[in-house]
């Protein structure tokens, strides 16, 4: 038998272990049902949840079968959400002449869902659709926290760089001036000598669905033109809000 279809074969078997055990299981005990050494498995379960059919219980190392019905939905409305910002991003970015992005927060992470950057300059920013970030240290996961329900106690504030905002007490700090301000703003939290914007994203019921912002280097993003640009993107941010 190829060593491909050997591979598809166990994990299938493994799959099926998972959704037939009906509650949380760990690799050690699937190993010992299953006889598969630790190596083997840990490559199973690694391509299994990349393609979405298992996830992780938070803070935890108990696997659960995802349920593919639902994915299909959100993937469907991921699909549609990308659609209906293309030219919400167009807009941005033709004001701003910076790289315009659309994310959500996914798995306690910002997931990059499209990004546009259409300028003639010799370094642009990296394609990020399909990346993740952290919430607490991008602009965009700080405005979808900032109007969202979220449980800060559960983040994990990594430090990026000097900038990063790592204490509970400053982050809440920081959530409540974006949402006296409506913007939030990444100050080389993530990457130095980088400047991003974020606004919140909702739809004509008033539900937050994600965010979108810019990204671009301090020297062209510069402090005392941002309180200008951000609310140029909220002014475009609303007349799309109202029109979905």
């Amino acid at each position: 038998m190829p060593k491909e279809i050997k591979s598809l074969s166990k994990g299938l078997i493994l799959y099926k272990e998972i959704l037939s055990y009906s509650k949380p299981i760990l690799a050690k005990t699937l190993c010992e049902r299953l006889s598969i050494d630790k190596s083997t498995m840990s490559r199973l379960l690694q391509t299994l949840k990349n393609e979405n059919f298992i996830e992780y219980l938070e803070n935890s190392n108990e696997i659960i079968a995802c349920d593919l019905e639902n994915n299909a939905i959100k993937n469907t409305k991921i699909e549609l959400l990308v659609k209906n910002t293309q030219n919400l991003l167009e807009d941005i970015f033709s004001l701003t002449n910076e790289c315009a992005y659309l994310g959500i927060i996914h798995n306690n992470k910002v997931l990059y869902l499209n990004q546009i950057d259409r300028s003639d300059r010799d370094l642009k920013t990296r394609n990020n659709i399909g990346l993740y970030f952290p919430v607490h240290s991008s602009a965009l996961g700080k405005s979808i926290l900032a109007f969202g329900n979220y449980d800060l106690n559960k983040m994990r504030l990594k430090q990026w760089t000097n900038n990063t905002i790592t204490n509970l007490a400053a982050l809440k700090k920081d959530l409540n001036n974006i949402r006296e301000k409506g913007y939030s703003i990444d100050n080389s939290e993530f990457q130095d000598s980088m400047c991003c914007i974020g606004v919140p994203l909702f739809n004509k019921d008033n539900i937050l669905i994600a965010a979108v912002g810019i990204s671009g280097t301090s020297v062209r993003i510069k402090k005392q033109n941002i309180e200008e640009t951000a609310q140029n993107i909220i002014g475009i941010v609303e007349k799309y809000s109202i029109l979905s």
